[in-house]
């Protein structure tokens, strides 16, 4: 446990609007915000987690702080000291933290403590032949294929790493032996093992191969996605909702190329919409799982993700969704890949102005 005594970066006023708050967490070193009244008063507290389930709600990004927050937070006061230490003990979370108040209700300093996911184990899943992008995997697997100056699995893999993950096992069939020289080369900084399926076993079936699956969770990601998304916020925010599982959702839009009609139920017109855009939640490839839902994959037998969330969630296990507002980008054709070297290309750009201008 640590005391934080400058609280001022922590604070945020309940009319700011969330887009707000989401730069606001995305660039502290803690996955909290202290809402505070106009006069600096103690009125709620917004964490990471919070703001992803305002989204489920429907809250968007021009909603206020105090759309999201937590009305009744937890909090200790001024001069209880072993009652204080009591409560913050209570609090299960790998980032808890608990504001002290004095007696008008202004923050003092917060109690924090944080547990990185290092005992999470991860199962990044490369052994697809990547067939809808024709030419460019006829001879190179899909995670090898380049955004920027490496590879995609390298991205994968680094983004893990600084979630402190230290132990990644890597499903390959289509080109394995390259994967594997790539791993062998790399300069891991966890302990990687490649894992060869002899025929493929679908998105879940490597599972199956995976002692470290009955001993703790294990976080899934598919190998041809470009993410930001903090892994420590998903493992956290899967623990606070208390799943089994927990399935990363992104934002997916289709515009409908034609007039679309609505009608009453007696069939009289309505209305028409003009080529309306619609907005989905699609699975982003990365799942968060408990042993339970490890132990219902059969050893050595294909199993894809679908079919593995279908039968939990049928036994009675419980399946969350974590909305990602973070970059997220799915590899599946061409016109993809090249985005994606755009977007790397333009946020390299980005960083190297921050850093020019003294911006950290």
């Amino acid at each position: 446990m640590i005391r934080l005594q400058d609280i001022e970066p922590l604070l945020v006023r309940q009319k700011t609007h969330i887009a707000d708050v989401l730069t606001r967490l995305s660039s502290s070193d803690y996955l909290f915000l202290l809402v505070v009244d106009g006069a600096g008063r103690l009125v709620g507290t917004i964490t990471d987690g919070d703001v992803r389930r305002a989204f489920l709600r429907g809250v968007g990004l021009e909603g206020r702080a105090d759309a999201c927050m937590q009305r009744e937070p937890i909090s200790g006061r001024v001069g209880q000291e072993d009652e204080n230490i009591r409560r913050f003990g209570q609090i299960r979370s790998r980032n808890a933290f608990m504001p002290i108040v004095d007696e008008q209700g202004m923050i003092r300093e917060v109690l924090y403590s944080s547990t990185e996911i290092g005992r999470v184990a991860a199962l990044v899943m490369a052994g697809g032949p990547g067939s809808r992008l024709g030419a460019l995997t006829r001879s190179t697997p899909k995670p090898l294929l380049p955004v920027g100056d490496r590879p995609i699995l390298d991205h994968i893999l680094e983004r893990l790493e600084i979630a402190g993950i230290h132990s990644i096992s890597i499903s390959v069939h289509y080109l394995a032996e390259q994967i594997e020289s790539f791993v062998v080369r790399r300069n891991n900084i966890a302990s990687i093992r490649v894992l060869r399926e002899n025929e493929r076993m679908g998105t879940a079936g490597a599972l199956g191969r995976m002692p470290e699956a009955s001993q703790g969770e294990v976080l899934v990601v598919n190998a041809d996605i470009m993410t930001n998304a903090d892994f420590s916020a998903f493992e956290n925010f899967h623990h606070r909702q208390g799943h089994d599982a927990t399935i990363a959702v992104a934002n997916y839009e289709v515009q409908v190329p034609y007039g679309v009609v609505r009608h009453n139920d007696d069939g009289l017109f309505l209305g028409i919409d003009e080529k309306p855009r619609q907005t989905y939640l699609a699975a982003a490839g990365i799942y968060l799982l408990s042993p339970q839902f490890a132990a219902l994959v059969p050893p050595d037998k294909p199993m894809d993700m679908p079919e593995l969330l279908n039968l939990g969630r049928k036994i009675g296990l419980r399946v969350g969704v974590f909305p990602i507002h973070e970059y997220w980008a799915d590899i599946g054709r061409p016109n993809d890949l090249e985005n994606a070297k755009r977007d790397h290309a333009e946020a390299a750009i980005s960083a190297g102005r921050r850093q020019g201008d003294g911006v950290e």
